[in-house]
Parts: structure tokens; sequence; C-alpha cells
């Protein structure tokens, strides 16, 4: 008589229009495998709480897995937990390692960014190191694209399709009037400039990136450049764009001893758009214009891309086939075969060299001034984008 195995699955960090598509994977995956599929409520965090849903049940209809795929933010809902290592406390491990066995989970799947595969990295080793015969598997997704060991994450070419679309209707709308201004808007990227630099593909006139150290002056050079020859400039700007001595913009606008999230980070992120227009304003005495595009940019499913949430949905699969195969301590990626024709594959990388590490913007995908994007660049990006601009009368 065979036993029944069990697929557990987490969402945690912030949620995109894509997550639930890799949810709706790792259930699709699970079921067809026989397996019961139980979901974490609210991250690692819920779970140590007994919170749990039965996913097989849940979506046992093929239409409700079908609408899950399209369905934007995190149906689970999502924590932002840092466990700690088991010699800070080890009863957090024991009493994770009890639920596992009382449920009978035989693969522990975690769908997040960097802090996730953290998760997945501290748990897999702590089974290892405890004879543990529970798989535990990453699958990658997050907006800012910056984890290691995968060509890009799921969740990325939807906010970079939307990043686009925004940068290039709040262009029409800045060139109303017949006046001389300059309009920033301010892209999420705590650390890496990849959501940022998908605003080139609307053609922004300056996109300014965390791996290109601002130079406020030459900065300000450029537009006044541009502003004497048209009336309107555009700028993408990475929330995380730093000062050539290590200091992030937005802490130039902010109270020293900004408040951290639990992974140590800046809780509030923003203002490098609102101080440079400051600035701007201040130096050039034009009218400037920030915009945020904030927490627009994680769940817009109304132009999110088919290519993202395939990928997403595929990647989730690939999670359940890997981990009940008895692959551990990995995430699951994915490998670019080419560009034209796209097309990428699966694979499995060590998540112990994915975790705690920041993929960032090769800086020879940045122009040589620091204030734009290559071809190279737009390359990678349009694919995933799935990005078909539409052709627009210019204006006079």
């Amino acid at each position: 008589m065979s036993v029944e195995r069990c697929v557990l699955v987490g969402q945690s960090g912030g949620p995109t229009a894509a997550i639930n598509s890799s949810l709706a994977g790792v259930i699709s995956a699970g079921i067809e495998a026989g397996a019961r599929v139980v979901g974490m409520r609210y991250g690692i965090q819920g779970f140590l709480d007994g919170r749990m849903v039965e996913l097989d049940r849940a979506f046992a209809d093929p239409a409700d897995l079908d609408l899950l795929r399209e369905t934007p933010s995190s149906w689970l809902g999502s924590c932002r937990y840092k466990l700690p290592t088991p010699s800070e406390d080890e009863s957090v491990y024991q009493r994770l390692f009890d639920r596992f066995e009382e449920i009978g989970a035989d693969a522990v799947l975690y769908i997040g960014g960097n802090d996730s595969m953290d998760t997945i990295a501290k748990l897999g080793a702590y089974g290892r190191d405890h004879g543990s015969d529970i798989s535990f598997v990453g699958v990658p997704k997050t907006i800012d694209n910056d984890l290691v060991g995968t060509d890009h994450t799921p969740g990325y070419g939807s906010a970079a399709r939307f990043v686009a679309t925004a940068m290039r209707e709040i262009t029409c709308d800045a060139n109303v009037y017949d006046l001389k201004s300059v309009t920033f808007v301010e892209i999420m990227g705590r650390d890496a400039g990849w959501l940022a630099a998908s605003a080139a593909l609307a053609n922004p006139d300056i996109v300014l990136l965390p791996e290109a150290p601002l130079d406020v002056d030459a900065l300000l050079g450029r537009v006044a450049e541009l502003l004497a020859v048209k009336n309107t400039v555009m700028v993408g700007v990475s929330e995380g764009v730093r000062t050539a001595d290590g200091r992030l913009v937005c802490e130039l606008a902010a109270a020293s001893g900004a408040d951290v999230d639990e992974f140590g980070h800046l809780a509030t992120l923003s203002g490098a758009g609102r101080w440079l227009a400051a600035v701007a304003k201040e130096r050039l005495g034009c009218k400037t214009r920030s915009v945020e595009l904030s927490t627009l940019q994680r769940c817009a499913s109304y132009v999110a891309s088919e290519v993202d949430l395939s990928e997403a949905f595929e990647l989730g699969r690939a999670g359940v086939r890997a981990a009940l195969a008895g692959e551990t301590t990995k995430m699951c990626a994915l490998e670019r075969v080419s560009n034209d024709p796209y097309e990428v594959r699966t694979a499995l990388v060590d998540v112990l060299s994915v975790a705690n590490r920041v993929k960032g913007v090769p800086r020879a995908w940045i122009s040589a001034d620091g204030m734009g994007v290559t071809d190279e660049l737009l390359a990678y990006v349009r694919p995933l984008v799935d990005w078909i601009p539409i052709e627009l009368a210019a204006l006079d």
C-alpha cells in the first residue's frame, strides 16, 4: 500500500503579479503526482503558529487553478520573518521540523526572493545536519530581479512592463504644457537597478541606477543641456540610487537612524525622486515633479507579461518535480538559451550559493556616463516584458 506524499508550500516577501502563478504550478504538479498539497498561511511565521490550508482541495477544480494563475498578490499571504541561525535559537527549528513531521511533509517549497532563499538554505542545511529526509527547494520570485543563479526572476517581467507603460504615459502627461519641466519617476529597487532600467523601453532622457554612482552636478548639467533644446525632460530613478561616497540619495532627505525591517533593510526606501526634484528646481529654476510608482509596480495584473506568468508556473512545477525526486537545498532557476527567438530552460542551483547575495545590473550594460542603459540591456529585457510599443503621434 503506497503512502500519500505531502508537499508543503509557502509564499514570502513582497507580492507580485506572478507569485500566484508559481503557486498554481506547485499545486498542479503536486496533484499530478498524487500528493497532498498544503499551504502555509502567512509564510513560515504563520506556519509556526499552525496556520495552514489544504490546497489540493481548495483548487481541485482546474478552473479555479487557472484563475489563481492570473490572480495578483500572494494568495497564501506573506511574511517578512527572518529565520535565526540554529546557534541563535535552535528551538525554532525544532518546532518547525516537529510540524513538518506532524503533517507528513516530504517536500517544503518556499516562493520568494533573497530572504526566502535564505530561509530555504537554513532549513535545508539544518535538515541535512540532523538526518532529515525532507527536501527543501526554493522557487524564485522578485520584481527586483536581483537573485543570482538565475537569468531572471518571475515577477520582474510584469513589473517591468508596468514601469515602461507608466513612464510612457507620464511622458505624455508632462508634454502637455509649453514650459520647461523635469519629471523624476521613482522606481523600486533597493540594491539593484533592473526595474528602473526597464523604464528605458519608453525612451526617457535619463535613467539612474544604484550600480552607477550619482554625480548630482553632472546630472543637473545634463538636464540643463536637454532643457536648452526641449521642454520636457524625463528621468527614471531607482529608489536605491547612491552618491559616489555610497550614501543612498533617499537618506539625504531623511532623518538619520531610519527604521529598518527584520532583515536590516530600510523600512521606508523612498524619497530619491523628491530630493532630486527639489534640487533641480532650486538650481535650474524650472518646474519639477516627482512621481513615485511605489507599490503600484508589484501587482499590476492588467499589464502582466504572459511570458512572466508562464515561466512562474513552470518554475513552480519544476520545484515540485525536483523535490519529490529527492533534490534538496536547491533553487529552481531559468537559463536563457537565446534572445531571438527567445528561449529558456529550467535548471537547479545550490541555494547556498544564492542566499544573501545580490545580482546587480552589469556595468557594461550601463552607459559610460551612468545615465542610461545599453542595447544589450534592452535586448535582455524585451522578451521578458513581452513589450510591443504602441506608436504615438509626435507632439508639436
